[in-house]
């Protein structure tokens, strides 16, 4: 009888490491430290109103809410808009907005063009914590550039530019 694919001897196992190596894991990972440390440094910033920073300490503010404060225009968005630019349903859109609205990030207004469509804007203290966002992802990237070198981060930054624009 021979060994099927879950008994195989260690010797005549494949090898299966670059299933943890791969660009497309790597990147995720990197990603998710990168929005890990903005949102730990956003938490810091004495700036951000406190009731935000205790969310964002207390890992309230994740990763998925990161997606309205970099997809968000200041002169607002549609629903639909924010979702397809964040990559996402407008069902999961729409419960990230209201909880936005909720802590007062957010609100909806009339659409200019259409008052029959809402539109999605930053509040005063929406425009608080997209400032408190620019300097933790300047701050995140300083700190990518003191870890890999000044010409690796630029040739990382060039890359992933050329790769997800192509």
């Amino acid at each position: 009888m021979t060994p099927g694919p879950r008994n195989l001897p260690d010797d005549d196992a494949p090898d299966d490491r670059w299933r943890g190596g791969h660009l497309g894991r790597l990147l995720g990972e990197a990603v998710r430290r990168f929005d890990a440390r903005v949102l730990q440094l956003m938490a810091d910033d004495r700036e951000v109103p406190l009731g935000l920073a205790h969310l964002a300490e207390r890992d309230q503010v994740g990763a998925a809410h990161v997606h309205i404060t970099r997809h968000l225009s200041l002169r607002g968005s549609r629903l639909t808009e924010l979702a397809a630019h964040a990559g996402m349903t407008k069902q999961a859109m729409g419960d990230l907005v209201l909880q936005c609205e909720a802590w007062g990030l957010v609100q909806r207004e009339p659409d200019p063009l259409d008052r029959r469509a809402r539109r999605i804007v930053f509040t005063p203290t929406g425009l608080q914590w997209l400032g408190a966002f620019r300097r933790a992802v300047a701050q995140a990237e300083a700190e990518f550039q003191g870890q890999v070198g000044p010409d690796v981060a630029t040739v990382v930054s060039l890359g992933l530019e050329a790769y997800a624009r192509a």
